[in-house]
């Protein structure tokens, strides 16, 4: 008995249920509203709310353009517009920033690392770094910290230089670049006779190792190849860029 009592408590919400939803629909046909509450009742020929997203090359700053389904061609100005922003958001260097770029406004909508968006105006020319130093672009103890790694890369690369652990047969750098003379690193790239291709700085280094020093080449990442070209960049400092000079 009870089973049937629940069974047909079931039925009967069942039918009070489709006979509120027919109402209300009715409802909305007559009047363009669910009693005092606006209401949208989207259909198969709606177009829903679309966005593409263009992201930079550091992988970190994103534009989220309205409008624009993913995988479609941006037109032309709107193209140039995300280009532009993602240029202006490259300031931010290490922060991951979003920026929503609306359909229709001209204001552009900024989130850096997670927070809030904020709005933005003109962010090609005022950009809010507010959000990222607080007010202050950098502080001293920043700038300590990152003038020592500095120091230190160049102090490796120059010991480096000046050692013939590079190589098999006991010569090095500093052998026949004193100082790292005649190294010419705002020169390149430059196309260089000696590998009959156009070199990098880092070509021209493992050159050296690999022949007069008969040692084993380094890979571009190898912590001894950036040391190296910081200790001889930094030994041309102040020089003009001249790529090609020979």
């Amino acid at each position: 008995m009870r089973i049937r009592l629940v069974v047909g408590a079931l039925g009967l919400i069942a039918v009070m249920a489709v006979a509120g939803a027919l109402f209300v629909t009715r409802h909305i046909n007559a009047t363009g509203a669910a009693g005092p509450f606006a209401m949208h009742v989207a259909s198969a020929s709606d177009e829903p709310w679309v966005t593409k997203t263009v992201t930079a090359c550091d992988k970190k700053k994103t534009v989220i353009v309205e409008g624009y389904r993913q995988g479609t061609v941006l037109p032309p100005e709107k193209a140039r517009q995300v280009a532009k922003l993602l240029m202006a958001l490259m300031k931010y260097c290490d922060y991951r920033v979003l920026a929503r770029l609306p359909q229709q406004e001209t204001t552009v909508y900024l989130s850096i690392d997670g927070q809030p968006f904020v709005e933005m105006r003109e962010v090609e020319q005022n950009l809010p770094l507010l959000l990222v130093h607080g007010g202050v672009l950098h502080t001293e103890r920043e700038l300590r910290v990152w003038a020592a790694e500095q120091k230190r890369v160049i102090e490796e690369g120059y010991n480096l230089f000046h050692s013939s652990s590079l190589g098999t047969n006991g010569i090095s750098c500093d052998m026949c670049h004193p100082n790292a003379s005649n190294t010419h690193p705002e020169t390149y790239p430059k196309f260089q006779t000696q590998l009959k291709a156009l070199a990098l700085l880092r070509d021209m280094i493992n050159w050296c190792i690999e022949n007069p020093m008969e040692g084993k080449k380094l890979t571009g990442d190898d912590s001894k190849m950036k040391a190296l070209e910081a200790y001889i960049l930094s030994a041309r400092a102040g020089k003009t860029l001249d790529p090609g000079k020979h």
